[in-house]
């Protein structure tokens, strides 16, 4: 049986930039460090993966979190603070044990 239910209107562009706006206008520099800092550290583990093995992109993104993260402390809750800060000590232990084998 079809859905006769009438198609919705698409919003125009103006509606569209008005939302987007209106999203914007909630986002924090935190939120968009913390989703940062978690692509980085993704990416960051992968370049440490046996078959993508990029040590220097793996100490790029390490450095990069070092720096990253002690900014956030006191920014973001606590438990994510010590998540990210256990991140960035995990792929610290896992370039060396790359950077040796």
């Amino acid at each position: 049986m079809a859905d006769e239910s009438e198609p919705q209107e698409q919003p125009s562009q103006e509606e569209l930039l008005a939302q987007l706006e209106a999203e914007f206008k909630k986002l924090k520099v935190s939120d968009v460090l913390v989703q940062t800092v978690y692509t980085v550290s993704s990416l960051g583990y992968r370049s440490l993966d046996d078959e993508a093995r990029d040590l220097g992109q793996a100490k790029l993104a390490i450095d990069t979190l070092s720096a990253v993260v002690p900014l956030l402390k006191g920014v973001v809750p606590d438990d994510v603070s010590r998540d990210l800060e256990q991140t960035v000590a995990n792929m610290k232990l896992a370039y060396a044990k790359a950077a040796a084998g």
